[in-house]
Order: C-alpha cells, then sequence, then structure tokens
C-alpha cells in the first residue's frame, strides 16, 4: 500500500483524479499530512494551499478554498469550492481582490459581509503565495 486513490472537485469540475503517495491539506486548526493508510476521517478545510505528490515522486501544489475532505478505504475525497494551479492564477488579479478585501474590511459591515471578506481575503492571499512560490521555483 504504497499510494491512495484521490480527486479534488471543485465548483468548476474534477480538477484533480488519481493516485498519491503524500498530500499535505490546510485544515481549519493547521497542515494535514496524509499518507497511505491513514485513519478513517471527515475534515474541514480552508483557504490556503494544498501540496501532493504523485507515484512518479512529482509535487504538485494547487490553492484551494474552503472545503471538506474525506479519507476512508484508502481513498480521498475533497470538495472545495475552488482550486487553481499556479499556472491559472493571475497574480494581478489576486492582489486587487486583497486590497479590496482588506479595504472592505476596514469599513463598518455586517458580521455576515465581514465573514465573506475574511475569506476573500484568506482566498487572495494564498493565490499570491502560491503565484509568488511558482515564479520563485
Amino acid at each position: 500500500m504504497n499510494a491512495f486513490a484521490t480527486q479534488i472537485i471543485s465548483s468548476d469540475g474534477l480538477f484533480y483524479f488519481g493516485r498519491l503517495k503524500n498530500l499535505v491539506v490546510p485544515a481549519v486548526d493547521g497542515e494535514l499530512g496524509i499518507l497511505p493508510g491513514h485513519e478513517e476521517m471527515i475534515l474541514a478545510l480552508t483557504e490556503g494551499i494544498v501540496r501532493y505528490q504523485d507515484t512518479k515522486d512529482v509535487w504538485y501544489k494547487a490553492a484551494i478554498g474552503r472545503g471538506t475532505i474525506q479519507f476512508a478505504n484508502n481513498r480521498c475525497t475533497i470538495v472545495v469550492d475552488t482550486a487553481e494551479r499556479p499556472e491559472d492564477i493571475d497574480l494581478n488579479r489576486a492582489e486587487i481582490a486583497r486590497a479590496k478585501a482588506e479595504e472592505r474590511l476596514q469599513q463598518k459591515i455586517s458580521e455576515r459581509e465581514y465573514k465573506l471578506m475574511q475569506m476573500a481575503l484568506a482566498r487572495a492571499l494564498a493565490r499570491i503565495k502560491l503565484s509568488n512560490q511558482d515564479r520563485q521555483s
């Protein structure tokens, strides 16, 4: 048992399908690493960067939005609202989204709007971080 079946599904459709040797996801209370044979679980995911290693030992990264992960019977299913590869991120657009979210957070807004702006800011920061990491590689 050196790999586990994985699918990452976003609101746009199937983002990834294959077998992985290693997976690191942004859980609500910190990063979580998953290897073959991991215990069964269902967890909430937050905006951030997911890293995954395929069976050829190649590592990939993606910026993801909020969602859930389920691991059972050596199968992993991730369902998130967004998933983007580094090459698909428009850094200028992400910077504009970050600035808008930060500006809105300074204004008097409802609690619901505040939470939405926090999510938008977290998503923009994850996209910027991933885009910058990709440029340094």
